[in-house]
């Protein structure tokens, strides 16, 4: 059956935002408790700045509130510099992969160089549920 629907949950990570400075955007804290991988989509939408960057990291913990870390590349399906994204990557998507064994996890979206407007938004797709069909 093709059926993705009741096989992934989705869960907001970060909300739609206008960057116009170089802050860090920190995603929620993702739970992937009853799921064995997650994919983030990262939406940007218009960025007005002619030369920044954007760069991804990918997180994750034991604990939901400390001891994020760094995913080990071995554990990425793809890699936070292809989910990067600049200044004329207007109205595009990116993704990343996680396969790890961590129970949580955190994007951060780190924005350099920019001055001018960027709209970004990312959401978790939590994969490979323990239990189907998802609700």
């Amino acid at each position: 059956m093709k059926d993705l629907t009741n096989n992934v949950d989705i869960r907001r990570a970060i909300s739609p935002v206008v960057v116009s400075d170089n802050t860090p955007q920190v995603s929620q804290v993702i739970d992937l408790h009853g799921y064995r991988s997650a994919t983030f989509a990262i939406a940007i939408g218009a960025v007005a700045d002619a030369d920044t960057t954007f760069a991804v990291l990918l997180e994750d913990s034991d604990y939901s509130d400390s001891f994020f870390a760094s995913v080990p590349d071995a554990d990425l399906l793809g890699t936070e510099l292809l989910a990067g994204f600049q200044f004329d990557d207007d109205n595009e998507v990116r993704k990343l992969g996680y396969v790890g064994a961590k129970r949580y996890l955190r994007l951060t979206i780190t924005p350099s160089g920019n001055s001018g407007a960027a709209n970004i938004a990312a959401l978790a797709i939590l994969g490979h549920p323990l239990l189907w069909p998802v609700a």
